[in-house]
């Protein structure tokens, strides 16, 4: 079992990369930036062939990344007797640099809503209100006044429209662990009623998970029409979702230790493998837009941090000190790779 889901992990993984990889590849080859190499995976290449077009196409061992090798990514790093100045990336116009550098997070995005566009259409588009479906009896939320039928629409103050955001909003620590909860009644009534969660703390890890005793309504709607409005709204759903995690994890409301690396979304794929193909296609889709929304963030290293110089160059009017703006992605890589270390490192201890 271990070997199939290790497999798998690789093909999503491989999936993603490829469409993230191949967005950048597409738009520089047709804004006529020359291409060195395309490759998935990091470390030593174990295939290679060079295409009609000059370029090295390359597998490598590990199934962690990938990349495009472009000349002048940053500023004039060939030697220009051999590659002509207006095919290096740094000689291109300012917008099409933009462009080649979010195509990568576009690419990832389209996939994620064309997934979930096929979960709907093939099992229905489930629906994403925060109805409560049933209260457990003696319950934190039952003891509150929580009922079945009613709709969470804020917690803690902030307005919520689909489960996803709630549930993120429920999650977050609260000082006093009491959660303002505002609901609608089947009446149109709103009230707010303030739970107190359980808490239960892993012995291992010391991880906390709070229960609050209430199920939310998984009601399924069929046709290409709900599947449509399904995709969209999930993708928004789940944006919104990653955005509050990653806000939270800089406030400390959200541990680190909550956060997954290669490990922990091993131990997913295989728990995905035993609820069958809908599950590890949704997994897909939630991975390509975790990988998309990571991207885009402005810190160097990532495809958000190209494009922060990017604007700065911009407003500034003159180009960013090459050598600094190097400086920044290399510092900013080996500290994401020291937080890799330290998830993986509690990912073993967790699992």
């Amino acid at each position: 079992m271990w070997f199939i889901t290790l497999i798998l992990l690789i093909f999503i993984l491989g999936i993603i990369i490829l469409v993230h990889e191949f967005g950048h590849f597409i738009t520089a080859k047709k804004s006529g930036v020359y291409i060195h190499e395309f490759s998935i995976g990091m470390g030593p290449i174990i295939k290679t062939f060079k295409g009609k077009d000059g370029i090295d196409y390359n597998i490598r061992a590990f199934p962690i990344g990938g990349f495009v090798s472009m000349a002048g990514e940053v500023y004039e790093d060939d030697d220009t007797k051999k590659i002509p100045q207006d095919q290096f990336m740094c000689n291109k116009k300012w917008w099409q640099r933009v462009i080649i550098l979010a195509a990568g997070v576009f690419n990832n995005f389209v996939l994620a809503i064309v997934l979930l566009f096929f979960l709907a259409l093939i099992w229905g588009a489930q629906s994403l209100e925060p109805k409560i479906a049933d209260v457990l009896e003696d319950s934190p939320a039952y003891e509150a006044g929580l009922a079945k039928g009613d709709l969470i629409t804020a917690v803690n103050g902030h307005k919520v429209k689909t489960w996803d955001v709630a549930q993120i909003r429920l999650y977050l620590k609260e000082k006093d662990n009491t959660y303002d909860i505002t609901v609608k009644h089947t009446n149109n009534k709103t009230e707010t009623y303030k739970v107190s969660p359980k808490i239960i703390k892993d012995e291992k890890t010391g991880e906390e998970t709070r229960q609050f005793g209430i199920s939310i309504e998984n009601e399924i709607t069929k046709g290409f029409g709900a599947s449509i409005k399904y995709a969209f709204a999930k993708f928004g759903s789940l944006i919104s979702n990653m955005w509050l995690t990653v806000i939270n994890l800089f406030t400390g409301k959200i541990s680190l230790n909550n956060l997954s690396g290669p490990v922990g979304i091993y131990h997913v794929v295989g728990d995905s493998i035993q609820y069958g193909l809908q599950q590890i296609i949704y997994l897909v889709a939630l991975l390509s837009i975790n990988v998309g929304l990571i991207n885009i963030l402005p810190i160097p290293a990532f495809d958000g941090g190209h494009i922060l110089f990017l604007i700065i160059e911009k407003i500034k009017g003159s180009p960013i000190n090459p050598k600094f703006e190097n400086l920044c992605h290399t510092i900013f890589f080996f500290l994401l790779i020291a937080l890799m270390i330290y998830i993986t490192i509690f990912d073993i201890i967790r699992f």
